[in-house]
């Protein structure tokens, strides 16, 4: 049976490296000001709860990590250690997805936003280019395509093609429409404000779908998260009925085998529910 003796050095040396990384932080920040012929404040603590949970909030897939020690220091066993080190790209790959997703939402109904906007100052009695000045400035549609759709609309620039350039970002496909719109109100003297009327009516039936398609795989991702859960629910009935069940998975060739065999079927499972989940999105 491996000592646990180890396991707390790792931990140890874990705590110590990130001591040694805050005090290089604040060792570059206060060359910064001193090379910047700023005055040297006092610096903050490196450690406070704010820091403490936003770090949490931007970083999460290192919480694999310590869940990983406890496991270790109650198993007896380096296994949990290196299945944490493994988890934590993977989780951080899952969790950039997921933030990219969101992140595409809300650029979605920003360009929603957008269209509702400059319709309404242009009834208001704007132009066109301080409309959608405007619009961009109060949505925060454009994201990094702001800077060039509100130069070429408030110099004279090819604004529809600043446009398409903006819709290459994720979410942002409904400016497509947009500089589609302001091309044909342009060129052949339609309505800019109903054409946007339309483009947003469209574009919220979109949103609708993409809700009722949510709502309806909904089921599907509780069974997913339940699937994933199951392990750790056997794991803890396992221990509170006193039977170990760490041991005889770290320190039995049985138990090694099961935990494998296990290992295997629940990442197959959670795999194939998932596609099954992107196929019905798809």
């Amino acid at each position: 049976m491996i000592a646990p003796d180890p396991l707390y050095a790792a931990a140890g040396c874990t705590a110590v490296a990130a001591l040694l990384l805050a005090g290089r932080d604040r060792g570059r920040g206060r060359a910064r000001l001193l090379l910047a012929g700023g005055a040297v404040a006092e610096p903050d603590p490196w450690w406070t709860w704010e820091r403490l949970l936003s770090a949490v909030r931007t970083r999460r897939e290192w919480l694999c990590v310590p869940v990983a020690l406890v496991l270790a220091v109650l198993g007896e066993s380096v296994l949990p250690l290196i299945a944490g080190a493994v988890a934590v790209p993977l989780v951080g790959r899952r969790l950039k997805a997921v933030r990219r997703a969101r992140e595409s939402e809300r650029r979605a109904e920003a360009v929603v936003a957008l269209c509702g906007a400059v319709a309404g100052e242009l009834r208001a009695g704007l132009q066109p280019a301080q409309a959608l000045i405007w619009a961009a400035v109060n949505t925060r549609a454009l994201g990094a395509g702001e800077a060039a759709v509100t130069a070429a609309a408030r110099f004279g620039g090819d604004v529809p093609q600043a446009l398409r350039g903006a819709a290459r970002e994720p979410g942002a496909d409904g400016l497509a429409g947009v500089a589609a719109c302001w091309r044909v109100a342009v060129e052949g003297g339609a309505g800019l404000a109903a054409g946007l009327d339309r483009l947003e009516a469209a574009l919220l039936a979109d949103r609708d779908r993409r809700e009722d398609l949510r709502s309806q795989l909904a089921g599907a991702r509780s069974t997913v998260g339940l699937l994933a859960l199951l392990p750790a629910v056997g794991l803890a009935m396992g221990g509170a009925l006193g039977a170990d069940p760490l041991r005889v998975l770290f320190h039995t060739p049985a138990g090694l085998l099961c935990l494998l065999a296990g290992g295997a079927l629940e990442a197959a499972g959670v795999c194939w529910a998932a596609r099954i989940i992107k196929g019905g999105r798809r």
